[in-house]
């Protein structure tokens, strides 16, 4: 074996990925009332987590004061703030308006603690997804994401787009997104499940991704194709026509091995974050989903 072939070898070896876990996996038992955002730190961390990422923070205190007690608690268990994830819409709404709320949100970011702040792009899908209409639209999107990127540099946070939210969701489109920002402050956070709402095959899209990815969500789904009929309450619809319904990592579809193995060859060796949205009990399933990530990551 050549020399240069044992070195890249080594460094795969060498490297070493995170679990981390977001604060969306305990969305469920947060509108239960069965804990609350403040729980959610000292949950991950008895679970053995090393990284959370916050989204979605429900509570009665200001958004501010709530990024600040966060990030402390954080920082007290000894667990990293991989990121903050925000919604954002640079289509449908006033561009200047939404630049300098998310501008605003990177400074909560920073009372977190987050390396990086992901945010939405288009979350409003226009009457017509085509790719003409996305080209069409990708001057627009791609100018809020770099003025954003911009402002976030000097704060020292990346930001990231994510496969998510219909319009801007397969490999295709965010790669293009990526280039047309092209700024190096600016970059994906890879969710190896949602490219299944946009009926691509997980480990296809990954490698695409891989090389643009800034952080990485671990997710796993059950599957009906479009021809079964709608099974009902916790499914939903991808844009073919399927349907989904999240579920513990290591029960469902995506093929989350092959897509480590595709991040790990790439270089990736950040954060891999659990993003439970199933309807099993959340607590067992993200313990478990833990557990099944670790042995994937092993092999």
């Amino acid at each position: 074996m050549r020399a240069s072939a044992l070195c890249i070898i080594r460094k795969q070896e060498e490297l070493i990925m995170k679990i981390g876990v977001s604060s969306y996996s305990f969305h469920q038992a947060v509108s239960a009332g069965r804990i609350s955002t403040y729980d959610i730190v000292d949950a991950a961390a008895k679970m053995g987590f090393e990284e959370i990422d916050f989204a979605v923070l429900l509570g009665d205190d200001p958004l501010e004061e709530m990024c600040k007690k966060l990030g402390k608690q954080a920082k007290d268990a000894g667990i990293g703030v991989s990121n903050y994830a925000v919604a954002a819409d640079f289509l449908n709404k006033d561009l200047d308006e939404e630049v300098e709320r998310v501008k605003g949100e990177l400074r909560n970011a920073v009372l977190l603690g987050a390396r990086t702040l992901r945010h939405d792009t288009a979350w409003k899908l226009p009457e017509d997804g085509s790719i003409r209409t996305f080209r069409q639209a990708l001057p627009r999107i791609a100018e809020g994401c770099r003025r954003v990127t911009e402002y976030a540099e000097t704060l020292g946070v990346r930001t990231m787009t994510e496969n998510h939210g219909t319009f801007v969701q397969e490999s295709a489109r965010v790669e293009a997104l990526i280039e047309a920002v092209d700024h190096p402050n600016f970059g994906a956070l890879v969710d190896m499940g949602n490219f299944m709402c946009a009926d691509e095959a997980p480990e296809k899209a990954v490698g695409v991704m891989a090389p643009l990815a800034f952080h990485v969500h671990a997710k796993d789904f059950l599957y009906k194709p479009c021809t079964a009929r709608n099974p009902g309450k916790g499914w939903f619809g991808t844009r073919g026509g399927a349907f989904l319904r999240g579920t513990v990592i290591g029960h469902g579809v995506v093929p989350v091995e092959a897509c480590l193995r595709i991040l790990k060859n790439a270089g990736y060796d950040g954060t891999v974050a659990i993003e439970f949205e199933g309807m099993e009990p959340c607590e067992e399933a993200i313990a478990l989903s833990r557990e099944n990530l670790a042995a994937l990551m092993q092999l």
